[in-house]
């Protein structure tokens, strides 16, 4: 029984494991914005444009089953705003990390010590004075 609870303890607080329970509990919040934003901002205004409210009451019968095609139009409406505002988070994500890796270079380069640039310079000496025979 240790060993199971001391294998659990190495899968459950790997790294991965804790950044995917992060990223679920931030997406779980992120969605009921994401809905707040729908439901209380941009379907009332698109309800008002076309007179009516509340989308879940456009549904139709078809041979006693009831589609309920204002949910799902509603529905739509919140996926696109979910995808946009991921796209628009990984934009600014890439474009931080490409940032970042140029800062890292830069200071890679700057941490060459002295010697180092010598022994450089003088290999591609070397390497110039052999193509030349």
């Amino acid at each position: 029984m240790k060993k199971f609870i001391s294998e659990f303890k190495e899968f459950a607080l790997k790294g991965n494991m804790l950044d995917l329970a992060i990223g679920l509990m931030l997406g779980t919040a992120f969605n009921s914005v994401v809905k707040s934003i729908v439901d209380d901002i941009l379907m009332p205004i698109v309800g008002a444009l076309i007179g009516q409210r509340d989308f879940s009451t456009f549904v139709f019968t078809f041979y006693g089953a009831t589609i309920k095609y204002g949910v799902f139009i509603q529905n739509i409406v919140n996926f696109i705003i979910i995808a946009l505002s991921l796209f628009m988070v990984v934009k600014v994500m890439n474009k931080l990390k490409r940032k970042q890796e140029v800062v890292e270079e830069v200071t890679q380069e700057a941490k060459k010590s002295d010697e180092a640039l010598l022994l450089e310079e003088i290999k591609n000496t070397l390497v110039e004075i052999k193509n030349k025979q």
